[in-house]
């Protein structure tokens, strides 16, 4: 992957010198600041004992926690036909009942794949892995349509879309593969038309990791419009232990909401509350100050998201739409791991949750809430 993004660079660096904005008229938002959460793990973590409770000790749903707390969306992905039966259409349906019962608002995010996909890995699902292209097209047209229109039949209509996850390289490898732009814009056309066919208001997001990398997006996008790709909002993973400074990502986000005249919305953030392990697995970040200036502690977290709202709240026009927080309820319990597959496997995020290790709601929650 290392090679596959130093090109990346190089064609952004190319396909952008010299060439006009691609600024459209796009509605600034007038809709009520998104304050939401990632809980894509719930359902696993509470067939397996997870504990949840308010700040205050008293132990209750978890969505009905952070509800009270101020949150008000939920971001659910949706795997194809996972081997444990998680992030399935069948869970997304419980949890987005759940959640719409509460009055929050939902974003389905359609990874197109068995499992976890990222810019290091796209990969087909099993049962599409021997169709023919334009069978391939259809699939994911259909799994689309037949997710969002299950959710609007027990009326819990999805609010916004993800038409994939991390969109750095594609989709669907090899066939939607960043080099091969014709077929990952008629993938992500066939995906976007599947949504509005359930619903003309739902809103459809690209989504692309490495949020303060702005010849990325501006190669991404560009290219994009070059193929008719048709979308609603531009959605960014940003992780400022990963992705660069804050005012990288400021740069960003200011320059791809004015150059293409779409709202912004932060899809994934997270930052550690502690460098403490809790489950035995080594977590993925272990360092007691990630980024200068904001230890791992609960008040480190706060202020990181503080800092990272503030960024998404001052896009220009009122094009920020709000913030996710990933994986806000992925706790240390046993058998809530990483692979699917492996029920033995760890968790290396449980760190990063908004739940401490006592089960308690941390208060990084006020960082981010509704204006």
């Amino acid at each position: 992957m290392r090679r596959i993004f130093a090109v990346l660079l190089l064609c952004a660096a190319v396909l952008t010198a010299g060439q006009p904005a691609h600024a459209g008229t796009g509605p600034d938002h007038d809709g009520p600041w998104i304050s939401g959460a990632d809980v894509s793990s719930l359902a696993k973590s509470e067939a397996f004992g997870g504990v949840y409770r308010s700040s205050n000790g008293k132990r209750g749903d978890a969505l009905a926690i952070l509800h009270s707390a101020g949150l008000n969306y939920v971001r659910l992905k949706v795997w194809v036909n996972p081997v444990d039966g998680y992030n399935s259409k069948t869970q997304v349906l419980r949890l987005a009942k759940r959640a719409k019962a509460l009055g929050m608002g939902l974003l389905v995010d359609f990874h197109y794949s068995d499992s976890w996909a990222d810019p290091g890995k796209q990969n087909k699902p099993a049962a599409w892995s021997a169709l023919p292209f334009d069978a391939l097209k259809k699939a994911l047209h259909d799994h689309t349509y037949d997710v969002l229109n299950a959710l609007k039949a027990q009326g819990t209509k999805a609010d916004i879309v993800q038409i994939g996850n991390e969109l750095n390289g594609g989709l669907l490898w090899p066939d939607g593969n960043w080099e091969n732009w014709p077929n990952l814009a008629a993938l992500l056309n066939a995906g976007y038309d599947a949504a509005k066919a359930v619903s003309r208001s739902t809103k459809v997001v690209l989504h692309l990791a490495d949020g303060a990398d702005n010849g990325l997006y501006r190669w991404w996008f560009d290219t994009a419009a070059t193929y008719g790709v048709r979308y609603d909002v531009i959605g960014l993973s940003y992780y400022s232990y990963w992705h660069g400074t804050l005012e990288a990502f400021r740069t960003n986000l200011n320059d791809v909401a004015s150059r293409y005249g779409k709202p912004v919305v932060l899809v994934e953030t997270a930052y550690p509350f502690t460098a403490a392990d809790d489950d035995g697995l080594e977590n993925i970040i272990t360092s007691t100050e990630p980024y200068p200036g904001y230890p791992a502690t609960p008040e480190g977290q706060a202020a990181m998201m503080r800092a990272v709202t503030e960024v998404v709240r001052s896009v220009p026009g009122g094009r920020g739409l709000g913030v996710f927080y990933w994986e806000a309820t992925w706790t240390g319990v046993p058998g809530n791991g990483w692979d699917p597959a492996d029920p033995s496997s760890g968790n290396g995020w449980e760190n990063q949750a908004l739940f401490g290790f006592d089960d308690r709601l941390l208060p990084t929650v006020k960082g981010f809430l509704r204006r």
